[in-house]
This record gives C-alpha cells, sequence and structure tokens, in this order.
C-alpha cells in the first residue's frame, strides 16, 4: 500500500487526486487530505439546491462535483479528509465498516466513544462526526470520508443553508444531521497535524507493507490538467446535476415578482415570470431571452443586463433578481 498525503489544501485538486490515483495506480493506496474552506457535491446531487449560492459566491468558496454518491459536505482547515483507494473492489460492496474501522480506533485510543453508526456515519454520542462514500468501479474500490476534528461548524451551518421549498427535482438530496468536532470530546487539546499523525501511524500498524509516497512532477502535472478540465469547470460541477425546478418570489419597490425556471443538464429550458409590477414591455420578450442561457449568476447578470431589465419590471436591484434566479 502507498500511503499518501496531498502537498495541496485545493478542493479541485485533491478530488482530481482522488480521480487520478483511481484510474492510474495499480497499487492499494490510502490518501489524506485537508481542504481549505470548500463544499464538496455528491456525484448525483443538484449543486444549487444542495448549497447556499449566495453566501458561497460571497466568500469565494470552490464548490466541486466528486466521483461518488451521497450528500453534500463543507470542508475546511479543520477537517481532515481520508480515501481508501482499493484493488479488491469485487469483496468491497458490503458495506462501509472495513474502512472506517481505521479512523474509529484512532479516535477510540483518544478516548472518545465513536462508533459506526447507520449505514455511513460515524458519531460520537449520536452526533455526526464523519460522513463516508464509496464507490466500485472495475474491480477497484473508492471508499472516502469527512473527519471534523476542529472546523468552522457556524460556517459549515451556513454554506449548507438551503430554501427546501426552491427547488423541485429528483436528485439525492443531502440529510443534515446534528453535528460534533472530535476535538470537543477529547480529554486533552490536540492539534490536527498531531491527527493526521496518529492517523498514519494506525495504518502503519494496520497495513505493515504502508509506504509513504510523495508525487512526482508528472503526477502532479496529470492532476493539474483534471483540475483544469474537470473539477474547476462549470459543466461538471454545476451542468451534470439532474434535471430540476426552481421556483423563487422577490418583493422589491417595483412590486412581486415571481420568477420560474425549468433546467435542463445546467441549461435554461424554460421561464416563466409572473407578478404585480407594471412593465412597458412584452414580459415574453425576456423570457424567450433565458432560452438555452446556462443557469450561471454571470449569465443570468448579463442577460438581464442585456435586455434592460429595468423596461420590464421597474424599479427592482439587478442583485435582487440575480439571486432570484439562482
Amino acid at each position: 500500500m502507498l500511503s499518501i498525503f496531498s502537498p495541496s489544501n485545493y478542493a479541485p485538486f485533491n478530488i482530481a487526486l482522488e480521480e487520478y490515483i483511481f484510474t492510474n495506480f495499480k497499487q492499494d493506496c490510502f490518501l489524506l487530505y485537508i481542504n481549505e474552506p470548500c463544499i464538496i457535491v455528491g456525484r448525483f446531487q443538484n449543486t444549487l439546491a444542495e448549497i447556499n449560492y449566495q453566501w458561497v459566491q460571497e466568500h469565494e468558496i470552490p464548490v466541486v462535483r466528486r466521483l461518488t454518491g451521497g450528500g453534500t459536505v463543507f470542508h475546511d482547515l479543520g477537517n481532515l479528509n481520508f480515501s481508501f483507494l482499493m484493488k479488491n473492489g469485487k469483496e468491497e460492496t458490503g458495506g462501509f465498516a472495513k474502512y472506517t474501522a481505521p479512523i474509529l480506533e484512532a479516535i477510540n485510543d483518544l478516548g472518545v466513544p465513536a462508533i459506526l453508526q447507520g449505514r455511513n456515519d460515524l458519531t460520537i454520542k449520536g452526533r455526526k462526526f464523519s460522513g463516508n462514500a464509496k464507490m466500485v468501479q472495475d474491480g477497484k474500490t473508492l471508499q472516502h470520508g469527512t473527519i471534523l476534528f476542529d472546523s468552522n461548524v457556524d460556517s459549515l451551518s451556513e454554506a449548507l443553508k438551503v430554501n427546501p421549498l426552491k427547488f423541485t427535482d429528483k436528485a439525492v438530496k443531502s440529510v443534515r444531521a446534528r453535528v460534533t468536532n472530535v476535538s470537543d470530546h477529547l480529554p486533552a487539546p490536540m492539534k490536527i497535524k498531531d491527527f493526521v499523525d496518529l492517523v498514519q501511524t494506525k495504518i502503519q500498524l494496520l497495513y505493515p507493507d504502508a509506504k509513504d509516497y510523495a508525487l512526482s512532477i508528472d503526477d502532479r502535472e496529470y492532476v493539474q490538467a483534471l483540475v483544469s478540465g474537470k473539477y474547476e469547470s462549470w459543466d461538471w460541477n454545476y451542468g451534470k446535476s439532474p434535471q430540476y425546478n426552481l421556483a423563487n418570489v422577490i418583493r422589491s419597490k417595483a412590486g412581486t415578482i415571481e420568477l420560474y425556471l425549468d433546467v435542463s443538464s445546467g441549461v435554461i429550458t424554460n421561464l416563466r415570470i409572473f407578478g404585480d409590477f407594471f412593465s412597458s414591455r412584452d414580459i415574453s420578450e425576456l423570457e424567450e431571452a433565458f432560452s438555452g442561457v446556462p443557469h450561471t449568476r454571470e449569465n443570468v447578470r448579463e442577460i438581464l443586463q442585456e435586455n434592460d431589465f429595468r423596461s420590464f419590471f421597474g424599479e427592482v436591484d439587478l442583485q435582487d433578481l440575480v439571486n432570484g434566479m439562482l
């Protein structure tokens, strides 16, 4: 087994690194990484329905879709992420216990009563500190999870605060749970760096053949190509969302504006606008202008400005309209 600690805190790099290892390495691998603040979305989720988009944009938080299913999670520098990338995929389809066991052992050794609860959550006294996801493909297993060690739970809450009535779709929905940090249960203070060392030591004991591996220049170049071509792209992170509908209401000086969007593969296919505002133009002109437009903040803003949005609505703030359509 190769034991790898990522040299990067950039989420698109680390999610790309998982794909690179899974696709190209013939050895079993154990990967640890820590991301700067970011949101990681499950493979089959509607990204916009999982995040507080306005908050994410204001704080310039990267949003990245991963390869595995499951729910959306918030990462920051107090959150340690682990991945097992193993060759024996056909034997590992039954559950999450095997590859969460080393993490539980490491935390239990610190005197903290952590357990696997339900299908894929690790908890302490009923509160979740780790969610886990899995993919089995071509005889290989990718199982990875988060560890809230000393994370900013308030930021987590804000990043994932979504209006449940805004979106209608058939995408997999995240189930929010009460969360906790491992550090809150430790008998003595501990830095995340020391916790990383403890986890790596536990892996060495359980997998005696484990050897440290540093990424080569070729490795980094390959990963960077994945970052640029896939994991930084709107098409992968937002455009791969299942078909969905968005409904929202804006209250402005011009009156109430109701917005209803149909979106498929990240592209607006239909827009309907209703309300008690007074318009000097046929509102269908603006509705038609959005047909085939990617459902992004930049494109929505551009179309509204190009079509002189105030001539349709009167006194309304551009930012309010943009937020209302996302």
